[in-house]
């Protein structure tokens, strides 16, 4: 098994210096181009993701445009927000989270992108609608070998890797707050969690959307609270905190092994992780949305990037670095997390931190199950080989319960890098329709007009599939 972990983290070592410079390269390339698209429109993020569904021609009531965050959201907020960050930190020393601060900028640009061109190329589904990168690659850049390529990626990495994660970091957390991790207890919570998803997961999209956009608020609001707490407590050492962040950042203080280099790349990797801007995911949740506007659902996917990293992951870390742990100690993951929040508020908040694990991994499973569906379909164009799947990632789940942790963590590091690669290879030279889409956006907002996108308004646009040529047929009609 070590030699397996020791093989795989050798590969990503050297694959991810290629990630990285691609990721930052075309993120800084998105962010000149739209002249800080993701810092000059945050007002209209927060306008976009209030508005209701469009209805559907055959009468339905569409998904919000929430309700698509809120898949986004489930798969993004997990335990790469608790344990990821952690990992980060211990490998990488504090500086590691000024470098998911600053990929969260630039990723934001990246995700505005990828969501943009997957509302443009959606495709109708059963009540709804889907799409994502597979889908513009096929429509947009006419290479459906490709998009192909990328849905097998999708489907391996989340519906099977990421989830084997996330019910990993559950048994950690749960580990922690009884005391002992044992066979029985991974089997039991094995089980337990794949239950649970089976019931979600055979429901569909919409059972999906409902369970996310109830249980990632709560959860997510209740430990954004307890962090501010923390923080409370410890306003005094703030400041410190900061300075120490910044310092690590840039080698001028070196807390952890690897000095500014660990700091970098292990920002950078677990960021990515826990925001997945550039990797292609989201775009499948923002896909489903029924909005007047293809541009409004890649501003929402944006905001969604600085939710996850600005505010979620941003308190795990002062959770743990008002803690002032010790780097190095054997202590990592969740358990440091969970340790660190017991030092400030008492033992109680073991138990808390676990049963947030369990509801956010658990909301990460079903948002992670849905991309590597929305993509199956893409590959068979049949629905017949969707309780396959289903089955499958429930055996994964149950998998990841009982899997070995190193081992899990660098899988998924591999099969990110990969599907990222795939992802940001095929924006680039889709990226100018994308701003075209900004363009015909921003005329129609500069005009005072709620922006509404018809089919020709971007002239030699090929491979739309889904929009009206008028105000009143938002979208095609069914075939």
């Amino acid at each position: 098994m070590d030699t397996a972990v020791d093989f795989i983290t050798d590969v990503n070592d050297r694959f991810w210096y290629a990630v990285i410079a691609l990721l930052i390269g075309s993120g800084l390339y998105y962010t000149i181009r739209s002249r800080f698209i993701q810092i000059r429109l945050v007002p209209d993020m927060f306008r976009s993701i209030t508005e209701k569904a469009e209805d559907l021609p055959d009468g339905q009531k569409g998904i919000s445009a929430f309700r698509a965050f809120s898949i986004s959201a489930a798969s993004r907020v997990g335990t790469g927000n608790v344990a990821g960050v952690a990992i980060a930190i211990s490998l990488g020393g504090p500086g590691a989270v000024f470098w998911m601060w600053v990929m969260a900028l630039i990723g934001a640009s990246t995700a505005f992108v990828e969501s943009t061109l997957a509302q443009l190329y959606k495709v109708r589904d059963k009540g709804a609608f889907r799409g994502g990168p597979a889908y513009y690659m096929q429509y947009g850049l006419g290479k459906r070998w490709m998009g192909m390529v990328f849905a097998v990626i999708i489907t391996i990495t989340y519906g099977f890797v990421f989830n084997a994660v996330q019910t990993n970091s559950i048994v950690d957390a749960v580990a922690s707050s009884v005391g002992e991790k044992t066979t029985t207890l991974q089997v039991v919570l094995g089980v337990v969690v794949s239950v649970l998803v089976a019931a979600v997961i055979f429901g569909g999209v919409r059972r999906i959307s409902g369970v996310s956009q109830v249980v990632v608020p709560v959860m997510a609001g209740a430990y954004l609270v307890i962090g501010l707490i923390v923080v409370i407590l410890n306003i005094g050492e703030v400041p410190g905190m900061f300075r120490l962040v910044f310092e690590n950042a840039f080698g001028l203080e070196e807390v952890a092994g690897g000095g500014i280099g660990a700091a970098f790349m292990n920002g950078i990797r677990r960021g990515l992780f826990s925001n997945e801007a550039g990797m292609g995911s989201a775009p499948n949740a923002g896909a489903t949305a029924a909005v007047t506007h293809p541009v409004k659902q890649g501003l929402v996917q944006s905001l969604g990037v600085y939710f996850d990293t600005w505010l979620v992951c941003s308190i795990t870390a002062f959770i743990i670095l008002l803690s002032d742990p010790v780097f190095g100690s054997g202590i990592d993951g969740a358990a440091l997390t969970q340790n660190a929040l017991a030092m400030q508020l008492g033992d109680w908040t073991v138990h808390f931190l676990a049963v947030l694990i369990f509801f956010l991994a658990f909301t990460s499973v079903i948002g992670n199950y849905y991309y590597s569906e929305s993509n199956m379909e893409f590959l068979t164009g049949s629905r017949r080989v969707l309780p396959y799947l289903r089955s499958l990632v429930v055996v994964c789940v149950f998998l990841g319960a009982v899997g070995s942790v190193p081992l899990v963590w660098a899988l998924a590091d591999l099969a990110m890098g990969v599907m990222a690669t795939v992802n940001l290879i095929a924006l680039i030279p889709l990226s100018g329709i994308a701003y075209a889409m900004f363009h015909n956006y921003t005329a129609q907002r500069k005009q005072g007009r709620d922006p509404v996108f018809r089919r020709g308004d971007v002239p030699g646009v090929r491979g739309i599939q889904e929009w009206g040529d008028d105000d009143a047929t938002l979208t095609a009609p069914p075939r």
